[in-house]
């Protein structure tokens, strides 16, 4: 497995709930805004995907909250696919507070979807490794 990339992210007011926590959907857009971080930093951008007809897909997410982020709390959001032997892959994700205390650890299982056919493409490393310019980032 390639090296997580991070990204940085402070909690914004808004995002939090009536507790003052981070609400929960918040902690899924952190995450899908790492994902495409990761793909960007292979060299592969959104609009890339779509003109090859192709787009990831999450078919489930598991989040275990660890620690409460709130209001101005600076996080890193790590990234990292897991690459197996069929249609889906997992993406490894924790979210982890400046002191290095970890607040989630998210876990997924995706693919990568033929936009014409409707349908999980067969060899999704290949359907990356096609596109990326950096395919080391995505370990391919």
């Amino acid at each position: 497995m390639a090296q997580p990339i991070t990204v940085p992210i402070t909690v914004r007011g808004y995002e939090t709930d009536s507790q003052g926590h981070l609400n929960m959907s918040v902690y899924l857009q952190y995450a899908e805004h790492a994902r495409w971080a990761l793909l960007e930093a292979a060299g592969i951008s959104q609009v890339a995907m779509l003109e090859a007809g192709i787009g990831p897909v999450n078919l489930e997410t598991t989040i275990k909250y660890l620690r409460e982020l709130r209001a101005g709390d600076e996080v890193e959001v790590s990234c990292a696919f897991v690459w197996g032997e069929r249609k889906s892959f997992r993406v490894e994700q924790r979210v982890v507070k400046r002191d290095g205390t970890v607040a989630a650890e998210l876990s997924s299982v995706a693919g990568i979807l033929d936009l014409t056919e409707r349908r999980m493409v067969a060899d999704p490393r290949a359907s990356l490794r096609a596109l990326a310019t950096q395919p080391q980032v995505l370990d391919l």
